[in-house]
């Protein structure tokens, strides 16, 4: 048995252009100068406060940067609706879920810097709730690259981190995977680059979704 663990935004979803147009308006709100789409990118993964700070060159989130996130919170399904911004899947992902889904040698789970209800809302958008047993959020653990989102699924599923995989596409998933003790898959169509991804341990590297199923045999 073996414990698949997936990141969320720009693993399963792009949701890059939600994120920047939620966090532009953040920033505004703030009277902060607007971040630029890349500083927005380089972030995804972080826990909400922590990517704030980040974006501002602080080393630490402080109470500023709580009070935006706080703000950014109730703009996200704002922005969505506003825009109709969907977080479409990745192409292969559908396939890919479907294939692994079903199989029983199998668990599939998310670890994500989303929130319990913004990953609640992918999966039932995309009918993946009855596939993922298992997920941490950032509402649940300390931000990556901290180990416990892994750790704490390979508890709940009794699977050894030995044998699970995280995939996701950010240098905080790779770091996280190693940290735990669980292979790293480092996915090329998310915001990282595949350079960025291999310094920070990625085990392989993947370029579509479809490559996964001869890592996970």
């Amino acid at each position: 048995m073996k414990l698949v663990l997936f990141d969320c935004d720009g693993t399963l979803v792009d949701s890059a252009n939600l994120i920047h147009e939620t966090m532009r308006r953040t920033f505004a709100h703030f009277g902060k100068p607007e971040p630029r789409v890349e500083d927005t990118k380089a972030i995804i993964g972080l826990t909400l406060d922590i990517a704030i700070a980040r974006m501002q060159g602080k080393p630490h989130a402080d109470d500023e940067a709580v009070e935006m996130m706080a703000y950014y919170k109730t703009l996200f399904a704002v922005v969505r609706q506003d825009l109709d911004f969907k977080e479409p899947l990745f192409e292969g992902i559908r396939e890919l879920i479907d294939a692994i889904g079903p199989r029983e040698d199998l668990l599939i789970g998310a670890v994500t810097g989303k929130s319990r209800r913004g990953l609640k809302l992918v999966m039932e958008t995309h009918g993946f709730d009855k596939y993922f047993v298992v997920s941490r959020t950032a509402d649940d653990c300390p931000s990556k690259p901290h180990p416990a989102m892994v750790t704490e699924c390979c508890d709940q599923t009794g699977i050894e981190p030995s044998d699970t995989l995280v995939i996701g596409d950010a240098i905080y998933d790779m770091q996280m995977a190693k940290a735990a003790g669980a292979t790293a898959i480092g996915v090329a169509w998310g915001y990282a680059s595949v350079d960025e991804l291999n310094k920070a341990g990625a085990d392989a590297i993947i370029h579509h979704p479809s490559e996964l199923l001869s890592h996970i045999g």
